[in-house]
């Protein structure tokens, strides 16, 4: 019997998975299939005729992701330098796609999805993966030469372009946005100077004020973000009915399943506005153990990148930790009404495919770098 037990435990030893970065996320996607059934009950059963309709879908979605997890866990990490330019292109084709063939889907006036059958994907998601993936490899390639403008700094900024371009056809300024302070954060750390980031910056902030308040539906987010109270049954419904539900929630919450607002009050409160449900439902006590959770997975990520002796797989686990923890803030700050509204999911918790996968598939990266980095994490 103890021979049977050695041999498994060579096979599958504990230390091929990282625990303290695991456990929190494992944990994370429990809660959330628990939340998204709590959250989408109601809607899915007047929608669809069965409550169970999202449950079963996150759960699939769930198993994949872990099946993702697992393979990006063993996947060598330094394979992904010969995939760069693969990556780029592929991530391209899916948002031309988007906007040029039948498979582009659009959801609340905007064309941001593409829908296989009943399966849809945000390539907008794989986008900012393939960036970060470029951006590490890049400046890996040019640590010499990161200062010079035409080295360090332009190629990037061509190629973040690019990106920005055709996600803003869709129209998603959340999302070009997110990739812009994802890069360049990543420039930051790789050494980029700091007069072409802050000369460049001082350009693209009037643009980014120009594109915002020129859209009619931006300006009125703009509106309602500085006096929700003011559009409670416009602009400002989803945050006056977010923060109705935290108020609600206290220090204990009304229970799991007892909130109010998830009936037909506040949008999406499986996606965009599954933690003002968990806010309700499980109170303060729950949401700070939400965000203990997220602050584990950060530190866990960004022990990794400083740790790890390959300046590569430092790129790419700080862009990945960066990555997933840029998505929690601005999430956290949309629903707490810290930040004007964004169509944006919360890592591991809120309902859908194409988050899920990617985010299981950075963390099994993540491990991967950990495991192989040359030293202990």
């Amino acid at each position: 019997m103890k021979k049977e037990t050695g041999k498994i435990a060579k096979q599958f030893p504990a230390a091929a998975y990282d625990l303290k970065l695991l456990f929190p996320v494992l944990f994370l996607v429990g809660i959330g299939i628990v939340m998204i059934y709590s959250s989408s009950s109601a809607l899915a059963l007047k929608k669809f005729k069965t409550d169970y309709y999202f449950l079963v879908k996150q759960g699939i979605f769930s198993v994949l992701g872990i099946m993702t997890l697992v393979f990006c866990r063993h996947f060598p990490y330094r394979f992904y330098r010969s995939l760069v330019y693969p990556m780029l292109i592929f991530a391209w084709v899916l948002l031309l796609a988007v906007l040029v063939t039948d498979l582009g889907h659009s959801a609340g006036g905007a064309l941001r999805w593409l829908r296989f059958g009943s399966f849809s994907f945000q390539p907008a998601e794989f986008a900012r993966f393939a960036l970060i993936i470029f951006l590490a490899y890049s400046m890996t390639k040019k640590e010499g030469r990161i200062k010079e403008f035409s080295v360090g700094f332009l190629p990037h900024l061509l190629i973040l372009g690019v990106f920005t371009a055709l996600i803003m056809l869709q129209p998603d300024f959340g999302s070009a946005v997110m990739l812009t302070v994802i890069t360049w954060i990543m420039l930051f750390l790789g050494g980029v100077r700091l007069w072409h980031l802050g000369s460049t910056l001082l350009v693209l902030l009037p643009i980014g004020y120009f594109v915002m308040i020129n859209a009619s539906y931006r300006f009125a987010r703009l509106l309602s973000f500085m006096d929700p109270w003011k559009y409670p049954t416009d602009a400002g419904y989803q945050i006056v009915h977010s923060l109705m539900a935290f108020g609600t929630g206290g220090l204990w919450g009304t229970g799991i399943g007892k909130g109010y607002q998830k009936l037909f009050y506040l949008p999406e409160p499986h996606t965009d506005f599954i933690f003002s449900v968990i806010g309700e439902e499980l109170g303060l006590i729950g949401v700070l153990a939400i965000m203990g959770l997220y602050i584990l997975i950060f530190w866990r990520g960004l022990t990794i990148a400083r740790t790890t002796s390959d300046t590569f797989g430092m790129f790419v686990a700080a862009g990945l930790t960066i990555s997933i923890g840029l998505q929690v803030c601005v999430n956290m700050a949309v629903t707490l009404g810290l930040l004007p509204t964004k169509g944006l999911s919360l890592p591991f918790l809120s309902y859908g495919g194409s988050s899920l996968l990617l985010n299981m598939a950075a963390v099994g990266i993540l491990m991967n770098i950990g495991a192989n980095s040359g030293k202990r994490a």
